[in-house]
């Protein structure tokens, strides 16, 4: 087999290996993404926003999906990751706080927060966690690497991919941020394009 077909079999063999859980307890995949399209429809109903947080290539994610969800399905979305905010937050308070500084300051009850880890563990994403859970925010993670990271101990809706390198997991973590707008805009707005 081929480089190209052992890179692509691994990372479609391990989204459809990916563990979700809810609130602690595992679910069944296709039940938690179902879980997730709901939400969004619910929470955009209540006129909630979106906060989508990475870093490096996850905050790139961050920024491509937000844009697609708000330019497609109409959502309110922030990333969080403006070059001006993240420098002065990260010089005048710190890194830690880039993402969390945000959702402290204008977070709600009806917001989600959606969170792209690779390793599940950056400090400022686990900090933009916490804050949203006091803010009364509904948290979603997409993680990888290993199992025990702190994103799927301290999210609401989890989403692990058992992959061991960032490459692959960023992959299988764009397969299913796309297939979450695909399958709402297939559900609620008519179709995806």
């Amino acid at each position: 087999m081929s480089y190209l077909s052992n890179y692509t079999k691994a990372t479609s063999d391990a989204l459809n290996k990916t563990i979700s859980t809810f609130d602690g307890k595992q679910q069944e995949l296709d039940e938690a993404f179902e879980q997730w399209i709901h939400l969004v429809h619910d929470r955009k109903e209540k006129d909630g926003t979106f906060f989508f947080c990475g870093n490096g290539a996850s905050c790139t994610m961050a920024e491509h999906l937000s844009h697609d969800c708000f330019q497609n399905a109409d959502m309110k979305t922030y990333t969080i990751s403006e070059t001006s905010h993240i420098t002065a937050i990260s010089n005048d308070i710190s890194y830690d706080d880039v993402f969390a500084y945000r959702i402290g300051k204008i977070g709600t009850p009806n917001d989600v927060l959606i969170t792209i880890s690779s390793s599940g563990n950056s400090p400022n994403v686990i900090k933009a966690i916490n804050t949203a859970h006091e803010k009364g925010m509904f948290v979603v993670t997409l993680s990888g690497k290993g199992e025990d990271n702190k994103s799927r101990k301290f999210g609401d809706l989890n989403f692990y991919v058992p992959l061991p390198t960032y490459g692959l997991v960023e992959s299988a973590h764009a397969v299913l941020l796309h297939a979450l707008l695909d399958a709402y805009l297939d559900k609620f707005m008519g179709g995806k394009h």
